[in-house]
């Protein structure tokens, strides 16, 4: 072994590292499970109440910001350790998810409108270009 890969080898951060991603790993399946839970909950909650349930929006808000960080962590992205190491994600829920738990229309779509000029009547029928990059 060159001494480069042998002090790599027996670094104590690496294999720490390794114990913190493993650690990590099984936190992330846990928050897996109990996001998958929220998905469950806040599509009956609507189905039932015919709205959304901030809680859930919250706690769904919230678990998947962790969930993010622990990815970054676990991919190196960031050395910083997510929660219980440091404090728990900050709330920032999506503008659209924030707003009341009521819709305008009852299609469900959140689709953003703009508003479009004179040749919106010649490229009327064709498909939408929304989705392509701006």
């Amino acid at each position: 072994m060159t001494d480069d890969l042998r002090n790599n080898v027996t670094r104590g951060q690496t294999w720490q590292r390794l114990l913190f991603i493993l650690l990590f790993a099984f936190i992330y399946t846990v928050a897996e499970i109990v996001i998958a839970a929220v998905v469950v909950l806040q599509f009956g909650f609507e189905l039932i109440a015919g709205k959304r349930n901030r809680n859930l929006l919250d706690l769904g808000a919230s678990l998947s910001r962790y969930a993010y960080e622990i990815l970054l962590y676990v991919t190196y992205n960031s050395d910083r350790r997510p929660f219980p190491f440091s404090d728990w994600p900050e709330e920032a829920r999506p503008k659209a998810a924030a707003r009341k738990g009521s819709r305008a229309s009852g299609t469900g779509s959140t689709r953003k409108t703009r508003s479009r000029g004179a040749s919106d009547t010649a490229t009327r029928g064709t498909p939408s270009d929304e989705t392509s990059p701006r």
